[in-house]
């Protein structure tokens, strides 16, 4: 077995593809790590505080949330890539290990965020739409854009991060979905999204009230999470499994209210297209010929490094870039013009042959880029144009330029410094190639052995519900196993997945709310829950988690409601200027169904039912005083 696993590993290994998958992969990864923080940083009181805004336990966590932001904002533009990605790792652990997040506040991708983190450490994610890319061609300036060659990588670091973070995912939460009987009965879609509180504000009632398509998809997820680790890296199936895939993580993104999770899932669906899908896109996206020809002088190391950042986001490949010394003379529209006269500005010329200069010529090459355009527009307008021509001058005329009678590239030594994706995946000589092999094989091992002891013990013997304390070695072995368990969810992310089962809906039969009384004797709604039971915006996420599935759950406990029901009043009251004095906040209970069989217009019957009014809480000074029944399950 592990010479079969190690034969594929080493095939794999020397296969080159290109690394735009996973630099969009880091990108996005970026961009949903910076949601999430400002996600925190917007609730910082209500996640963090033992009683938001009247008792703060960690007055330095917004700087350090702030911190965050800027690493997060690193990895996201690719800048010192691999120290980012490290710190970044660093933030999510102990935020999500040490802080309320874990206990109260889990927000169903962390852990998952975690283990794409630690694998992203050791991905070649700086080789391609990334800041350090660009720090690579600076190192020799006076090499055109046109020579550096476009970054490929080992196919290895597309595949590990897949089947580790997500066909070790799936495989296992099919496990736990067969013992849950709506899933069973092909509606693990369709309930959750006919519960209120997790469903989006966009009206998915139609969808939800086609029985044969929703059944459809809920075998269809089994199907698919039973089978993409053994076959999505086949060339025809990864087709088939990238759409299938994306559209249900979309689905979740776009139905439920737990959108980080939807789309933290599906920033990995950067590394499941199919390769030639990133070419022939490149393709249709480029322009050929260029539309805008700019003419630089090639001996003026700043004119070098413009034209290299230039190229670098011209991401349509819409301007072209050529030595004002080697090329001007080919061209009739610039026989008027002196060498001398080109050296001194930035020169361009459009399809129509028309010459600009100076900031015009920047004007045009960013409205030439597209997506840049608005930005040359403005730079066009009076006085930003004549400020903005102040400032070109002056650094056009201070530049300095070299004398170079042969090989410029020399100039400049380049910096030789390798990331651990270099080290393990560029290797100085076949011997420490098939050494490094063997190392990958053998971790790639232990993360399966560690993912199977999550999946064997949780996903079959305690759904089997086989007693594990019987004798001493099963008690023993019980106990490794939870051992192994919290450390490879801490570290890696490796942890049972056994999301939105039966445990979790069977007796899910009642919403609680909270409105209060103003000083006209009119009840209004928190801004929490509405008034058809579902979680108002944007009390998504994490927040949702914390009232939907451990403040309010099918077994209610009093104390922990009693608690989020502080939290809450506490803060959406002092957040929307209540007094919260001499404001009286009322607990509302509705019923609602929950089945595993299939019920028509469900969603709609849940939204339109009827609020009782089964307590109330008020406040004095940071004491509250809840009064609703000891026994809520039973109403």
């Amino acid at each position: 077995m592990y010479k079969f696993l190690h034969s594929k590993i080493s095939l794999l290994y020397h296969t080159k593809v290109p690394a735009t998958g996973i630099g969009l992969f880091r990108l996005f990864f970026g961009l949903v790590t910076l949601q999430e923080i400002f996600f925190l940083l917007y609730f910082n009181h209500l996640i963090f505080d033992p009683i938001p805004y009247l008792d703060i336990e960690f007055p330095m966590l917004p700087f350090f949330l702030c911190l965050w932001a800027i690493i997060a904002g690193f990895v996201t533009v690719g800048y010192r890539s691999q120290q980012s990605i490290i710190i970044n790792y660093i933030f999510w652990i102990l935020f999500v290990n040490f802080t309320p997040m874990q206990r109260d506040f889990d927000g169903g991708f962390d852990l998952f965020m975690i283990g794409a983190n630690l694998l992203m450490i050791f991905m070649p994610t700086e080789k391609a739409f990334s800041i350090d890319n660009l720090k690579i061609k600076f190192q020799n300036p006076f090499k055109h854009y046109s020579s550096h060659h476009k970054q490929e990588v080992s196919i290895l670091s597309y595949y590990l991060p897949v089947i580790i973070c997500l066909g070790f995912l799936y495989f296992d939460s099919a496990l736990h979905k067969m013992f849950a009987e709506h899933w069973r009965n092909g509606l693990g879609a369709w309930l959750p999204a006919s519960i209120p509180y997790y469903v989006s504000p966009i009206n998915m009632t139609w969808l939800l009230n086609n029985e044969v398509l929703q059944k459809t998809i809920g075998y269809l997820i089994l199907v698919f999470q039973f089978t993409f680790i053994f076959f999505f890296h086949f060339r025809y199936l990864r087709p088939i499994f990238f759409i299938i895939g994306a559209s249900l993580h979309l689905g979740i993104t776009l139905t439920l209210n737990i959108y980080p999770f939807g789309i933290g899932m599906l920033i990995f669906y950067c590394l499941m297209v199919p390769f030639s899908w990133y070419r022939q896109t490149a393709s249709y996206l480029t322009r050929k010929p260029p539309s805008l020809i700019v003419f630089y002088d090639e001996l003026c190391p700043l004119c070098c490094r413009t034209i290299l950042t230039i190229n670098h986001f011209d991401i349509f490949n819409r301007i072209d870039f050529k030595s004002a010394q080697a090329h001007a003379s080919n061209y009739p529209a610039l026989n008027n013009t002196s060498q001398s006269t080109l050296l001194t500005d930035l020169y361009a010329l459009d399809q129509n042959n028309t010459l600009f200069s100076g900031v015009n010529t920047y004007a045009q090459i960013l409205i030439h880029m597209r997506y840049l355009s608005p930005i040359g527009f403005i730079l066009k307008l009076p006085g930003i144009f004549h400020l903005a021509s102040k400032i070109y001058r002056k650094i056009a005329d201070s530049r300095t330029r070299i004398s170079c009678d042969e090989n410029c590239d020399t100039l400049i030594e380049p910096t030789n410094t390798l990331s651990l994706y270099d080290q393990i995946f560029t290797p100085e000589s076949p011997k420490i190639a098939r050494r490094n092999t063997h190392r990958i094989s053998k971790i790639f091992v232990l993360l399966l052995f560690l993912q199977l002891n999550c999946s064997i013990f949780y996903g079959i013997i305690y759904r089997l519900d086989i007693d594990t304390k019987s004798t001493v070695v099963s008690t023993f072995l019980s106990q490794v196993s939870n051992t192994l368990t919290h450390y490879s969810s801490t570290f890696i992310g490796i942890t049972p997945h056994a999301l939105y089962l039966h445990d979790h809906f069977e007796g899910y039969n009642h919403l609680i709310a909270i409105t209060y009384t103003d000083n006209l004797g009119k009840e209004k709604w928190l801004p929490f829950v509405t008034s058809e039971g579902r979680l108002a915006s944007p009390n998504w996420g994490r927040v949702h988690s914390m009232w939907a599935n451990i403040a309010v759950t099918p077994k209610i406990d009093n104390w922990r409601l009693s608690k989020f029901i502080m939290k809450t009043t506490a803060f959406w009251g002092i957040k929307t200027e209540l007094d919260l004095n001499t404001t009286i906040f009322n607990i509302k209970l509705k019923k609602i169904s929950a089945p595993s069989y299939w019920v028509h217009d469900l969603l709609k019957s849940n939204l339109s039912g009827e609020w009782t009014t089964i307590g109330n809480a008020t406040w004095n000074n940071k004491t509250i005083d809840i009064n609703i029944p000891k026994n809520i399950n039973f109403l």
